[in-house]
């Protein structure tokens, strides 16, 4: 850019950032430690000048911006923490489809697809039975709040507002159907049931819900959910590790996106495979 054009981006942005801030000459004179007539040069429209390294710095620190905005280098004039911290941020996770949290994301997604890798079943998918066993000495939520949350959930998935694309461990059905591992307990009707409403669930709501199955022998993935192009999500325990940068955002959708192609199961042959699975 020429030196010139520079010159007269800096002045303007300069001046945005002013305005924007409700600062004058003088208060951002005394922040810079410079003369007001100083800023005044700064801003003349007929003989436009660039300030020095350390008078640009401090102007762009007492206005909250970054200094490549105001030279031109940038788009963005958020300072670069703050477009990370903005990316990237911890949410407190309460490990429940009862999370309004949740919820929010889901609404915020709408008319995009979500993409989801459970923790165990998804949630939005169990039984009111499995949900009452699960969360029977769950601390942060009753079992008739989490029961309530996902009828909330059930009811954003029937509306077909988004597609849905979920991808979870063949091991996690088996180990179900067993009533073994995480799932041990838990009655043999009750897992009965919950399979049968799977199946009938992923035969009713296909294509807009597509439930896909791969081999953890062979490939991985945390639990995570992919709302859209807005926001990608892990969850981790007890927080959830948030993402709302594009780059971010579309390599969590690639990563999502490679189960799918792996899956050893198809989404059309979701209902058929929960349906043969036996119930010990």
């Amino acid at each position: 850019m020429d030196k010139r054009d520079r010159a007269v981006l800096f002045r303007n942005r300069l001046g945005e950032a002013m305005t924007r801030n409700g600062v004058n000459k003088s208060q951002l004179g005394r922040a810079c430690a410079v003369d007001r007539s100083t800023i005044g040069q700064l801003l003349m429209a007929d003989s436009p000048r660039l300030p020095n390294a350390q008078l640009a710095a401090d102007a762009a620190g007492a206005l909250g911006v970054s200094c490549d905005w105001l030279l031109g280098l940038s788009d963005r004039p958020e300072r670069a923490g703050d477009i990370l911290a903005a990316s990237m941020s911890f949410s407190q996770a309460r490990r429940s489809s009862a999370d309004e949290q949740l919820q929010v994301w889901h609404q915020e997604a709408a008319g995009y697809k979500i993409r989801h890798v459970p923790a165990t079943l998804p949630d939005f998918l169990k039984t009111n039975e499995v949900l009452r066993w699960e969360y029977a000495d769950h601390q942060a939520k009753s079992p008739e709040q989490a029961i309530q949350a996902t009828q909330s959930l059930q009811s954003f998935l029937k509306s077909r507002q988004s597609d849905v694309e979920i991808a979870v461990p063949l091991h996690e059905f088996q180990a179900f159907a067993e009533g073994s591992g995480y799932y041990a307990g838990l009655p043999r009707d009750v897992r009965q049931a919950q399979l049968d409403h799977l199946a009938e669930t992923c035969d009713e709501l296909f294509p807009t819900l597509r439930l896909f199955m791969f081999d953890a022998h062979t490939i991985y993935s945390a639990p995570m959910t992919v709302f859209g192009p807005l926001l990608a999500v892990v969850y981790v325990g007890r927080f959830y590790l948030t993402f709302r940068g594009s780059d971010r955002v579309a390599s969590m959708t690639q990563h999502f996106d490679w189960l799918v192609r792996e899956a050893s199961v198809d989404a059309r042959d979701a209902a058929r495979t929960l349906r043969d699975l036996q119930v010990l």
